[in-house]
């Protein structure tokens, strides 16, 4: 698969296809535990994101998988590690449909789930998603439109610095036509809503799911994200303030 994580595709033992991600991808074993976590959060707020699922990778797979190497640069490459991985739904059946990370700004229109970009918006503040919103979008056989689907949140709480440093650009689509709808703040809900009633019992219950190996057993660390995260929920409508004011005007049609 593209990408700086170098995931790769598979097809898995409940017969579903998965891009996985493996623990000694290039961009650090914190990666996994971002995904797992943010998605499992962005689910629970409603968002359309795909199914996440712990996926083991055996040794003898490896072995007798060549292409399942990672490139560590310079022309070198070492194989994938076995063990547990991060595995995240194909949001298609390969074999049957197309899915496309690109829409050009004239078929906008065609995306059947628009009003969720605004959602998402509220969810990647929250989280401190520091890259560029991504989404795919696939289309049904015999339908003209596309249904959104958000993924990647291995940025998500600063990569693998798991610490906060919020940006009013980072963490949002790359059109701004995909906020168009935005006319106040009952636009980006339930999700703002739904983000203040989450107890930190929540979120514990989901790090709870994480294998130790994803964060080096670093338990401290991983508490203080969680309790870090809870505290945020108060501060969502301004880091969504702080983009509507910056120098992209997102929101041209929020006037009040």
């Amino acid at each position: 698969m593209r990408g700086g994580s170098q995931a790769h595709l598979f097809r898995a033992s409940d017969n579903h296809f998965y891009v996985v991600k493996f623990q000694n991808n290039p961009q650090s074993t914190r990666i996994l535990a971002n995904e797992f976590f943010g998605t499992l959060l962005a689910r629970l707020l409603g968002l359309p994101m795909p199914e996440v699922r712990i996926i083991e990778v055996s040794e003898w797979l490896i072995t007798n998988t060549p292409e399942l190497k990672i490139d560590a640069g310079g022309g070198i490459s070492v194989p994938c590690t076995s063990g547990l991985q991060f595995g995240s739904r194909y949001v298609a059946d390969p074999l049957k449909q197309a899915v496309f990370d690109y829409l050009p700004h004239s078929m906008l229109h065609r995306i059947s789930n628009l009003d969720d970009f605004p959602r998402v918006l509220a969810f990647d503040k929250w989280t401190n998603n520091n890259d560029g919103r991504q989404a795919v979008f696939v289309k049904q056989p015999k339908s003209r439109l596309y249904s959104a689907f958000f993924i990647d949140q291995g940025y998500c709480f600063n990569a693998d610095q798991w610490n906060f440093q919020d940006s009013p650009l980072r963490g949002t689509y790359g059109h701004n036509a995909v906020y168009a709808s935005v006319k106040g703040w009952d636009s980006f809900e339930p999700a703002l809503s739904r983000i203040k009633q989450i107890a930190l019992s929540d979120l514990l219950n989901l790090t709870a799911e994480l294998p130790a190996t994803w964060y080096g057993n670093d338990l401290e660390t991983l508490s203080r994200l969680t309790r870090t995260l809870h505290e945020r929920r108060a501060l969502v409508r301004e880091f969504i303030s702080a983009f509507r004011n910056s120098s992209r005007k997102p929101f041209p049609n929020w006037t009040a």
